[in-house]
């Protein structure tokens, strides 16, 4: 299921091949991961320091694709399917 939300991102917002990898991770882990959703939502990207899924390095390729990731998530997402 993940990796239909994943093609569905991509068919809808097109990001360029160098971002795809990154994208596709930081989705999964927003969409599976109540500490992401609650650093990102929270804005306490420190934290992505010490986190397992989502580094701060991972955190800081993504670009604008920060606030774009749980935009879609919220708008196109039920994550109790996913919990």
């Amino acid at each position: 299921m993940l990796e239909e939300e994943f093609a569905k991102f991509v068919a809808i917002y097109k990001p360029e091949n160098k971002d795809v990898y990154p994208i596709k991770n930081y989705l999964k882990a927003y969409i599976t991961d109540n500490e992401v959703r609650d650093i990102v939502e929270s804005g306490e990207y420190g934290r992505f320091a010490t986190n397992p899924k989502v580094s701060m390095a991972d955190f800081k390729q993504l670009g604008n694709w920060r606030e774009v990731v749980p935009e879609y998530v919220k708008d196109y997402v039920t994550l109790n399917t996913f919990l």
